[in-house]
């Protein structure tokens, strides 16, 4: 299936692992230009020199800390320069701690807040005067399962990324207009760094193994198994693409069908 990614610009934030370097991977693939960050400079280094020597596509990659506003817009402006034009942007951040909620302190909600739902601010305000001139553009967040089906001990996590599906909603109403299609994609238990940092706070909670709490993850999904970082990469990509150009405003859950409602 012919997507149209081809050399078009791409922004894939923490992607030096898991679902954005997946996603990195697959644009790369789909013939884009893609310009990968990540806070860890040799993690991203790696993962954009094994990207490139295997895709043989165009990739750029700079360390970056999303929740630095100012940085964030240098960066854009650069890979605007590098790339000549900017048409998607994945937005992209580790979760908060596991916490309950007695356990979190204003200073932890403070950066969540910059971490999850801010620093889509950030890179949402630099892209989109981009995207405005080629009245073309796809900004796709990625978040959790959790925007739909709150998960215990992930306060933060459940209320700070809720906000990001009212972000991606009001973005999608003003600049529809302009031809650019906001997004949201949901992830269930997805086989990252994340999900052994969860089971490894679950487990020692219960007082069990890591791969017990993995067990249980999987029996509690319809498919019986934890998704690959691959397969929320796939929906990420086609969201970007021309095959996905009437939708809009979305959250479309990649969680194995984890979630109980209708």
């Amino acid at each position: 299936m012919e997507l149209g990614l081809k050399g078009r610009g791409v922004i894939v934030a923490a992607s030096s692992q898991g679902i954005g370097r997946a996603a990195a991977e697959l644009f790369a693939r789909e013939g884009a230009q893609v310009a990968m960050c990540a806070r860890t400079e040799k993690t991203l280094r790696d993962a954009a020199d094994q990207i490139r020597s295997e895709t043989g596509a165009e990739v750029y990659s700079e360390p970056l800390d999303v929740t630095d506003g100012p940085a964030v817009q240098r960066f854009v402006e650069q890979v605007s320069k590098r790339f000549g034009r900017l048409d998607v942007c994945v937005t992209n951040a580790g979760g908060p701690p596991a916490r309950n909620f007695l356990a979190v302190s204003i200073e932890e909600w403070r950066k969540a807040v910059d971490l999850n739902f801010l620093s889509v601010v950030n890179l949402a305000k630099a892209v989109v005067p981009h995207m405005q001139k080629h009245r073309w553009g796809r900004i796709i967040t990625i978040t959790s399962v959790s925007v739909k089906q709150p998960i215990d001990a992930l306060v933060m996590s459940n209320a700070v990324r809720a906000g990001v599906v009212g972000l991606v909603k009001s973005l999608s109403n003003e600049f529809g207009k302009d031809g650019i299609l906001v997004n949201n994609v949901a992830p269930g238990y997805t086989a990252t760094d994340r999900l052994i940092e969860l089971a490894e706070n679950r487990a020692q909670a219960a007082g069990i193994s890591n791969e017990e709490i993995y067990q249980r993850w999987a029996a509690e999904t319809p498919v019986k198994r934890l998704a690959d970082p691959k397969e929320i990469a796939d929906v990420i990509v086609w969201l970007a693409s021309e095959r996905a150009s009437y939708v809009t405003g979305q959250t479309l859950l990649v969680d194995g069908g984890i979630y109980r409602g209708l």
